[in-house]
């Protein structure tokens, strides 16, 4: 079975304000981002939805990873709007962090902190998925040998799975993943798609990535390449 694939941005993910009941979406009109005179992607129109999960991808320097920092807030577009709704009732920008988490080869760790402390302190200021304690994180990592030391002396691999596990476990409605197997051996790779598998079907995916293997067959693709 073939990953599911739109052959055309006019289909039928194109805005449909119809949709807009559904638990939690995603609109984007019109959106572009240029840096300096060039155009990373332009008049980008889609609704993502919670429920499913959707495959970014396209060539180095298409912009996957920009478009991903546009959608959680990081970044401004150069046009165009985003409109974050829940069940139909839209939510301002400034509050949509709180519904969402994040996992980028990119993002700081705090290496002066154990790997105990960085959980303690993620989960002070997020709310940890229901069933799920720290001790309990630490063991579905599998570095229980490890959450006394630290994080200076963790390996990438280490690194980025504690990332991972850190946006895997956070109580949030939309999942951001930038290049998830970044850094990972074949025993972790496993993992990760184990625990992606295991991610509440209700939520809202997102990956940006070239790695078929680093999202599900039934990922519904968004090339931007369509949007140049």
């Amino acid at each position: 079975m073939k990953p599911k694939t739109i052959d055309s941005p006019s289909q039928e993910s194109r805005i449909q304000h119809q949709e807009s009941s559904s638990r939690f979406s995603i609109q984007v009109e019109d959106l572009s981002k240029r840096f300096n005179r060039e155009w990373v992607f332009k008049d980008l129109n889609y609704v993502f939805q919670s429920g499913k999960t959707y495959a970014i991808t396209g060539p180095n320097g298409s912009g996957k990873s920009t478009l991903l920092q546009i959608l959680w807030g990081q970044l401004p577009q150069t046009s165009g709007t985003i409109t974050y709704s829940s069940r139909g009732v839209g939510i301002p920008n400034e509050e949509i962090f709180s519904h969402l988490s994040i996992a980028t080869p990119y993002m700081d760790l705090i290496d002066e902190f154990t790997l105990r402390e960085q959980l303690q302190f993620h989960f002070k200021m997020r709310a940890i998925s229901s069933g799920f304690t720290i001790e309990n994180i630490i063991d579905k990592l599998y570095l229980a040998d490890a959450k006394d030391k630290n994080i200076s002396n963790f390996s990438s691999g280490m690194k980025q799975r504690l990332k991972l596990g850190l946006a895997f476990f956070t109580e949030s409605s939309i999942l951001f993943l930038d290049e998830p197997g970044t850094n990972l051996d074949d025993r972790a790779f496993q993992w990760y798609n184990d625990n992606l598998a295991e991610v509440p079907k209700e939520k809202l995916i997102l990956i940006a990535t070239n790695q078929k293997d680093e999202y599900p067959e039934e990922a519904e693709i968004v090339d931007l390449r369509w949007f140049k």
